[in-house]
């Protein structure tokens, strides 16, 4: 019975979850702990972890492997989840799992949506881009992780043909122009990446051996990383 600790910090959300892989039990999850914050940092991070572990009764050196959300996302919070979970990885000598956090957030929706939907994560990349990919109501994956700019022929084709729930922090930027088209469907509540999702996954990819290689791990940035420039004094 696989205990596996998930990290996630791809966007404004900080999530630890603790789940142990249990053939007597329908629901694996042990705990989670989230953070809504603007801003998470190592500290809190190793926080938590040591919180959810300790109180489920167990210690980190019984764990069996460690699943870290691998993006896309945020630049600085990918790099803090991935940085943690490969020291944790190093330190115990545990594998690591690392899965897409747009098809976590797929997870999250797909058990109360009807067959004939496609779901539509979404993650906010500034102006009118986001990162998302399409799933259809078995976690298959339709269209594949990409950035892409929302404009008025987005999504044409296929809201022509069944009806696509779109969600994420990205998703509500995107109503107005999207909005429009009878088969798109957006939830009244914000659905947000969480280790829960994360943990679940894991399970199964932990059970395909589908390990990383934690040397040469990298984020899945999607796209290179843009610092803001100061903006120069008047005077």
């Amino acid at each position: 019975m696989a205990l596996i600790l998930s990290l996630d910090t791809s966007t404004t959300v900080c999530s630890v979850a603790l789940h142990r892989q249990n053939d007597s039990s329908a629901n694996p999850l042990l705990g989670c702990y989230e953070l809504f914050i603007e801003r998470t940092s190592s500290a809190m991070l190793t926080t938590l972890i040591n919180d959810i572990v300790g109180q489920a009764g167990f210690t980190l050196p019984e764990l069996d492997a460690i699943a870290v959300a691998k993006g896309p996302g945020s630049y600085t919070g990918l790099r803090i989840s991935v940085s943690t979970a490969k020291g944790l990885c190093f330190a115990l000598g545990k594998p690591l799992l690392a899965i897409n956090t747009l098809m976590a957030m797929a997870e999250q929706v797909r058990p109360y949506v009807p067959a004939t939907h496609l779901l539509c994560p979404m993650i906010d990349a500034r102006r009118m881009e986001v990162y998302c990919a399409l799933y259809d109501t078995h976690g298959r994956e339709v269209q594949p992780t990409a950035a892409t700019i929302i404009d008025e022929q987005s999504f044409a084709d296929e809201l022509t043909q069944r009806p696509i729930i779109f969600f994420g922090d990205g998703a509500e930027k995107c109503r107005s122009i999207l909005g429009v088209h009878p088969n798109a469907v957006f939830p009244a509540t914000t659905v947000l990446p969480s280790a829960r999702t994360i943990g679940q996954l894991a399970i199964d990819a932990f059970d395909q051996g589908q390990f990383e290689d934690v040397a040469t791990f990298e984020p899945f940035y999607l796209k290179d990383f843009m610092a803001i420039k100061p903006k120069k004094p008047m005077f």
